[in-house]
């Protein structure tokens, strides 16, 4: 049996006609049941369904053989014991800086809200940069608005959310896709059966 570890949302629908194209489609729809796993059209298949901040845990540490995350995920979560051979193309958008419009570069020690703490912290030191770093969980937008922060560090992708709350991107940081991660020890263990199917998902994407 094999394990993958997906998040609802964007990266499902646009995994969706990659995980097809490999016999894999879940019998029950994740929108509508309420189950965490799914059995698929493959017996020798199932999907968990996780938060997508998630996924890079669950496959480290076992609980998944494979996972579909975002790289923005990824690089938060920093760990050296996932291989990442493939990148799938899916669910595009920047990971970038941004401030109220027209708002002057600040010259001194600033301030940014964030929920990539460490991403955040490796991209302003990396440019000498002073940054306190102040997590938040959502409504990034409105740090800069209330004076809670000079900048933000978030996802962008219209940028339409940005744009009706005054601000606007600055800075990329890295664009952002969704990767393929695999399990170390389910790679040597799971060898054939995971070889196969990340052969399938090349070829899918070769033929895009």
């Amino acid at each position: 049996m094999l394990t993958i570890a997906v998040s609802k949302g964007r990266i499902y629908e646009d995994a969706l006609p990659l995980l097809e194209e490999a016999g894999i489609t879940p019998i029950d729809d994740p929108k509508k049941s309420r189950k965490l796993i799914l059995k698929t059209t493959r017996d020798d298949v199932e999907l968990v369904i996780i938060r997508a901040t998630d996924v890079p845990t669950f496959v480290e540490y076992g609980a998944a053989d494979m996972g579909i995350a975002g790289k923005d995920v990824l690089l938060e979560h920093g760990s050296d014991n996932l291989y990442e051979p493939l990148d799938l193309g899916i669910a595009g958008c920047r990971l970038m800086t941004a401030a109220p419009v027209d708002a002057p570069e600040i010259s001194g020690r600033v301030r940014v809200a964030t929920k990539y703490v460490k991403t955040a912290q490796r991209y302003f030191a990396d440019r000498g940069i002073q940054a306190d770093i102040i997590k938040l969980y959502g409504s990034m937008e409105l740090a800069p608005l209330v004076g809670l922060a000079d900048y933000i560090v978030d996802l962008v992708d219209t940028g339409n959310t940005l744009k009706a709350n005054g601000l606007e991107p600055r800075d990329l940081i890295i664009n952002i896709t969704s990767r393929l991660v695999i399990n170390k020890a389910a790679m040597k263990m799971k060898h054939q059966a995971i070889q196969a199917l990340l052969d399938q998902f090349e070829t899918t994407l070769a033929n895009r």
